[in-house]
């Protein structure tokens, strides 16, 4: 935070900012979009780090400050406090989602710490990429002593060189008699010459294998010449076995269009209507929890009928869990394809570029993206979430096409990656920010004008509204299910 937040004078006005005097005092301005603006203070507290900074050499506390810009910088002005929502009388719920996060960073580390390379060595080695299978003997490229140019004497009596490794054991590949090499086999490694040629040679053939299963983790190598000290990551990756899908030879056997229905059928019948006069072949699958459910048939229509009011994630899972192609076309069941409404740009574009996860278009005109910033925060706490109508970079390549984090509610995507996020049961009512929140890291999501599906007009329903329109009770215990399910402390969206 760059500023401390007063509380404003009259209500409507905008919060006073001015200069941090303390680190040791915090206020977060916290807005709940229609339930009203509130202000909370977090508190004086004592930090044990910053106690042990006052302890620290002044060059110390420089680097401190420092590592600081090396995570992103979100500002949690006016977003929402989420703890407040969190239900009480749940016994030990902090205690558990503070458990689940140390398993959550447990399960995600690979031990790839930030090393910084010597100014000037005469040591070579791979800075980065070298990766092996886990228990797998492997050669480790490129390690050389370089002595020329260097001001080290190319004339030694013994050119001694070191390696070490915390998760597995490292050896020289067919050495001959009078090769000078000790710790063969074990996590330590050190090898002798009189001849720096040989001793390259040596080198060349050195290989590490880990003595840790694990399918994805890491090790460090520690390689030294004298007063000379290089460190080297090695991955270590089980390899993982390609699922591919046959793309055929048309969009129909490319794409499948699923979508979620409850208590619409005359705005489903629109939609399958207005797919059919141009795609008559695709297969479309209707995912529905209506209470009464009615009939929908017609030529390569799968209709899976749900429990009722399921809820509108679970419909979304139900109809991705039976996905065979490569690509799905979300489409919400009061949409309408229109002539320019063309399902072979989306695959022409997702195909030219195979990182793309999810690519959105535009309803009647809207197209309508967001970008997701994020800060993990504090590890007590929690972080900060803040949805903001911007985009990150242009998509090189495509006019009106940007790099994004969220989309709007008709997207195409790739079927193995949004089944990698899925979609949160827990979410019945309204949702969608949601599963891209669930994405942020995982999903590489873009935006294009000019992919463009109708929105037909809409009929107000009783029945329909009164399940669909999300009440204050609902909105809350979503809050509390951001705080614990994406350890967040704050949000806004």
């Amino acid at each position: 935070m760059n500023g401390r937040f007063v509380k404003p004078e009259k209500a409507g006005s905008s919060p006073i900012v001015k200069p941090m005097m303390s680190t040791q005092q915090l206020f977060f301005l916290i807005c709940l979009g229609s339930l009203g603006i509130y202000f909370i203070q977090s508190g004086m507290f004592e930090s044990k780090k910053s106690t042990l900074a006052h302890c620290l050499s002044t060059e110390q506390s420089k680097i401190s400050i420092l590592t600081k810009l090396l995570r992103p910088n979100v500002s949690c002005q006016g977003a929402e406090h989420l703890k407040k929502f969190v239900p009480y009388e749940m016994d030990n719920i902090l205690e558990r989602r503070a458990n689940e996060y140390k398993q959550y960073q447990l399960r995600r580390k690979t031990n790839a710490d930030i090393i910084i390379a010597p100014a000037n060595s005469p040591l070579q080695y791979p800075i980065t990429g070298f990766r092996v299978a886990p228990l797998k003997k492997s050669l480790i490229p490129g390690l050389v002593l370089q002595t020329q140019g260097r001001g080290l004497t190319n004339k030694r009596e013994v050119y001694k060189v070191s390696l070490s490794v915390k998760s597995g054991v490292l050896s020289v590949e067919d050495l001959l008699d009078g090769d000078q090499v000790e710790g063969q086999g074990q996590s330590e490694l050190t090898i002798s010459s009189s001849n720096l040629t040989q001793l390259n040679d040596l080198l060349s053939r050195v290989t590490y294998t880990s003595t840790i299963y694990h399918i994805r983790t890491s090790d460090l190598v520690s390689f030294t010449f004298g007063d000379h000290k290089a460190i080297f990551p090695v991955m270590i990756r089980r390899p993982s076995v390609p699922v591919l899908y046959d793309p055929g030879k048309d969009i129909n056997s490319q794409v499948t269009i699923i979508t979620k229905t409850f208590l619409r059928y005359k705005e489903l019948g629109v939609l399958i209507q207005s797919i059919r006069k141009f795609y008559p072949k695709i297969k479309i699958i209707v995912a529905d929890d209506s209470l009464k459910p009615e009939n929908v048939s017609g030529n390569n229509i799968e209709h899976y009928i749900m429990p009722p009011a399921q809820g509108w994630f679970a419909g979304r899972n139900l109809a991705v869990s039976q996905l065979t192609t490569k690509y799905f076309l979300w489409v919400d069941d009061d949409f309408e394809f229109l002539n320019e409404t063309r399902i072979e740009r989306f695959v022409e574009i997702m195909e030219a570029l195979p990182e793309l996860d999810v690519l959105g278009g535009e309803v009647s005109g809207d197209q309508f993206y967001f970008v997701l910033e994020y800060d993990e925060g504090d590890e007590n706490d929690g972080g900060c979430l803040r949805r903001i109508r911007e985009f990150h970079q242009p998509l090189p390549g495509y006019d009106g096409c940007f790099l994004v984090d969220g989309v709007v509610n008709y997207f195409l995507a790739r079927t193995d990656a949004v089944r990698r996020v899925g979609f949160d049961p827990f979410l019945k009512r309204v949702a969608h920010t949601e599963f891209f929140i669930d994405g942020v890291g995982k999903l590489m999501v873009a935006s294009c004008k000019g992919l463009s599906v109708g929105h037909q007009t809409h009929r107000a329903e009783d029945e329909y509204d009164s399940y669909r329109n999300q009440r204050k009770s609902d909105e809350r215990r979503k809050l509390a299910h951001h705080f614990f399910k994406n350890y967040l402390n704050y949000i806004e969206y």
